[in-house]
């Protein structure tokens, strides 16, 4: 039976990829380790949530890797707490750990092993060996502040650690088999925090089925290819655009164009609970127009092809017929002028009725979380609970696909692991 410390110097909440680095980059800040620090791990499996990251090869951080990346309460604290630990620094602290990362030519990083194991081994190791304790199995309840610190509670309150700083790495509520069961929040929010109120992020969106193209989908369930897709928000009257292939499913569309897009939606659907709609359209034409003179081009170059077969050349064959609808048949000099509008809109910009998202457990992040502007981005530290430092995904932080996610988690976890260690160590020599 593992014994449970009375007390600790630095208690971290959560063993995920920000929970472990933040661990590691305390240690780090404490040179004559004489800081006691101890990460609680709900799950018996820690780091379950970067084992599956990235199809199991957990893709690290990417190339370039921009505030513009990210959405959340405030752009220019991301920005500077990105640039407190950039990409350079993360390469080199990986390598630093015994992991050496390849970069493919679409930016992202992977361990050169391919394994997301690689990752996750690397940082209990890392942890381990700088003195940090880690303890599996321990789902802290609460956590309540004390005349000397914070005092985390489990066991249905039958246990207890009185620890001087808490670092909260317990996540949001994405992928909920991980542990991630938005815990931290319901914390923060009963001491007073803003929270942003979560939403899935990175997650495939579920279609109406209707007669129309769109709403028959499940027709051409498996069919994946490039798009821009659109959504325009009633509620801020912004464009949201990304780009990337879309893939149509049994219940609606995914890829990476759809995930990206995704946050924007599921906010729009939280807030109003009805139907949006979000468009789809190939990458060669911007507009309807632009769409509207390729099928005026080939009608002078081929006026005798029909509508199927030019469109086979553009998208999959089976979502090729369902586009052409009753106009499959035709041949391109047949097409009246209004016929061509309407098929060119469809080329540019086909509608899809959203009526919802695959939830949390199919979602890669969480958007929402703790306001950035309720703490100090140079420590991370809360602005209304002293003494607690937050990292990683329970912030209103959520980054695009290719490794921004996990960059954000490491930037985090360097300003949170050192603001706490340092805290401690500059109280240690004043006294």
């Amino acid at each position: 039976m593992t014994e449970h410390p009375a007390e600790a110097d630095i208690a971290i909440i959560g063993g995920g990829a920000s929970g472990l680095a933040a661990a590691i980059f305390a240690a780090e800040h404490d040179p004559k380790r004489v800081l006691r620090i101890v990460i609680f791990e709900g799950a018996q499996r820690i780091g379950a949530k970067i084992l599956v990251s990235g199809g199991g090869r957990c893709n690290v951080t990417n190339a370039e890797v921009t505030e513009n990346d990210f959405w959340g309460s405030s752009r220019t604290i991301i920005r500077n707490v990105l640039r407190s630990f950039d990409v350079s620094r993360t390469i080199q602290w990986f390598q630093s750990l015994g992991v050496e990362l390849a970069r493919e030519e679409s930016g992202k990083y992977f361990p050169v092993t391919n394994r997301a194991a690689s990752v996750r081994d690397a940082l209990v190791n890392g942890a381990i060996q700088r003195g940090c304790r880690i303890l599996r199995g321990t789902r802290i309840e609460n956590l309540l502040p004390a005349s000397c610190g914070l005092r985390l509670t489990w066991s249905h309150g039958n246990q207890s650690c009185l620890a001087r700083r808490v670092i909260l790495a317990t996540g949001g509520l994405a992928l909920p088999k991980s542990g991630s069961d938005g815990a931290g929040l319901r914390w923060l929010r009963a001491l007073g925090h803003t929270i942003i109120e979560p939403v899935p992020a990175l997650v495939p969106l579920v279609l109406a089925r209707e007669n129309s193209i769109g709403g028959r989908f499940a027709e051409f369930s498996g069919v994946s290819f490039p798009c821009v897709a659109r959504f325009v928000s009633h509620q801020d009257h912004v464009t949201y655009e990304t780009r990337g292939p879309v893939l149509f499913t049994h219940f609606g569309v995914s890829g990476p164009a759809i995930l990206d897009l995704s946050r924007h939606v599921t906010r729009e659907l939280f807030l109003h609970r009805k139907p949006v709609e979000i468009t789809i359209g190939h990458m060669n034409f911007e507009t309807r127009d632009a769409a509207i003179n390729f099928l005026q081009n080939q009608r002078l170059k081929h006026p005798r092809r029909q509508v199927a077969t030019v469109l086979a050349e553009l998208y999959p064959e089976r979502f090729a017929h369902a586009l052409a609808a009753e106009l499959a048949p035709r041949r391109l000099c047949e097409l009246r002028r209004d016929e061509m509008r309407m098929l060119g809109a469809r080329m540019s910009a086909l509608p899809l009725k959203v009526i919802g998202d695959r939830g949390f457990a199919a979602a890669e992040v969480t958007a929402g979380g703790v306001s950035l502007l309720e703490v100090n981005w140079r420590t991370l530290e809360s602005q209304k609970v002293p003494g607690v430092h937050l990292c990683g995904e329970i912030l209103d932080v959520d980054g695009r696909l290719g490794g921004f996610n996990f960059q954000w988690a490491w930037s985090s976890a360097f300003i949170a692991g050192r603001g706490a260690a340092l805290a401690l160590l500059a109280g240690q020599k004043s006294g």
